[in-house]
């Protein structure tokens, strides 16, 4: 017999350095027994040569039966690694010479027996995988770990995009989300709604205190303006009279504004308003020059710059957030993880639909996929060398062979011992 430890690959693990020395050491039990039934045999025919009593007949008969079985099962066991004393005889050395057909047939084993419909699904049904992963999540320590995994996988792929791109795409599908959305009329209608309900006199009675208050703190500047646009020709005094006039009747205006809910300016802002907001809604030209200002504004390099920029802080928001332990983005990750896994574990209905999710999908890759996986199964097995494929396989079921051998030996004694009893009762 080769020795195994040759016919492996280059470098055996302790394990397969282990296995193979007891594949040897019953190698060695099993000629033994034939060795000792050969010793028997030869013993008793001597003896019976000598005029031994009738024991040596059985004794003999057994003996030889037994050496005839340790050979013929020598012979098999070897028959499957190799050819038996290297003689080209037929349908030997089965395991290197069928290695592709074996491993064809293992493959469409495997896809009838264990990748087939009916079989995954019984056996997701049987595993009640949602209620076990349910109450796994629901675990404090596990939903961390699960919170962790997660943050790691965002970093990792938060450091793998580029910013240029992520910019660049985000940009992009900000600008096409809000072009392709009417804004006028959603404006429209909420002016109006707000000018119908009084809400923007509090915005009305804020600009008229504020101007009110400028007038009567900025009455040189007033005066300036008024004197600025006074013709050449006009008179100083006349200019600074005609001023201080407009300043005057500018601050009362100003203030029967803020001070009088009636008055004529604040009814002219709320028609002006309310005449705004329905052209908003239903003048063509009015609609077509505000989706013109929204699209003018949104190509605006700043306004781009501006949207590029939120995806630079949400990035490193997230980096930092997903780094600290102790963020409370982590916290309520992990919070949220429990509190799916315990519904998951204790509610039927949420249990079924995800049970049924997981087995329609098990099933679609089975029934769809069936050929590819059974094709990496029986190509691997064509990829290995048939030597060293032999000497694997021999090296994990070659000890338990070797008793096939030691029990032919046993048996065919005792089957030699019992026909030999037999024919001489029947002489």
């Amino acid at each position: 017999m080769d020795d195994l430890a040759t016919r492996t690959a280059a470098g055996p693990t302790a394990s397969e350095r282990e296995k193979a020395r007891g594949v040897r050491r019953m190698k060695a039990i099993a000629v033994g027994f034939l060795v000792f039934a050969t010793i028997v045999f030869a013993a008793t025919r001597w003896l019976e040569s000598r005029g031994a009593g009738p024991w040596a007949g059985y004794v003999q008969a057994a003996a030889e039966a037994g050496m005839v079985g340790a050979m013929a099962d020598w012979f098999a066991v070897t028959a499957l690694f190799r050819r038996p004393l290297g003689l080209p005889i037929p349908h030997t050395a089965i395991i290197p010479t069928r290695k592709d057909a074996l491993g064809d047939s293992l493959g469409e084993f495997v896809g009838d027996n264990f990748l087939s419909d009916t079989v995954v699904r019984g056996r997701l049904a049987q595993m009640d995988v949602s209620r076990r992963f349910g109450a796994w999540l629901a675990d404090e320590g596990h939903a961390e770990r699960v919170t962790e995994e997660l943050a790691a996988l965002a970093r990792a792929a938060l450091t793998i995009l580029r910013d240029e791109d992520v910019q660049t795409v985000f940009g992009q599908a900000i600008t096409r989300r809000v072009s392709a959305r009417q804004v006028a009329q959603p404006v429209g209608a909420l002016l109006g709604r707000v000018v119908a309900d009084g809400g923007h006199h509090g915005l009305v009675d804020l600009v008229t205190d504020k101007a009110y208050a400028w007038l009567v703190d900025n009455r040189e500047a007033v005066l300036r303006v008024v004197a600025e646009e006074s013709p050449g020709w006009s008179p100083r005094f006349l200019d600074r009279t005609v001023a201080n006039k407009v300043h005057r009747e500018l601050v009362r205006f100003a203030g029967a504004v803020r001070d009088d809910r009636d008055h004529p300016a604040r009814a002219a802002v709320d028609a002006f308003l309310a005449d705004t907001a329905e052209d908003m809604q239903h003048d063509p030209r009015m609609i077509a020059q505000i989706e013109g200002l929204r699209d003018r504004t949104l190509a605006h390099p700043q306004i781009q710059d501006l949207i590029a920029s939120v995806w630079s802080a949400a990035r490193a928001m997230l980096v930092e957030a997903t780094e600290d332990p102790d963020s409370e983005l982590r916290a309520r990750s992990a919070k949220a993880v429990r509190a799916f896994g315990t519904k998951l574990a204790e509610d039927p209905r949420m249990r079924a639909k995800v049970d049924t999710w997981l087995a329609d999908g098990a099933a679609y890759v089975v029934t769809n996929y069936q050929a590819e996986i059974t094709a990496l199964i029986s190509d691997t097995v064509h990829a290995w060398d048939p030597a060293e494929t032999s000497a694997k396989i021999e090296l994990h079921v070659g000890r338990d062979l070797q008793f096939i051998r030691i029990n032919g030996t046993v048996v065919g004694a005792l089957v030699g011992l019992v026909i030999h009893t037999l024919a001489e009762l029947a002489g």
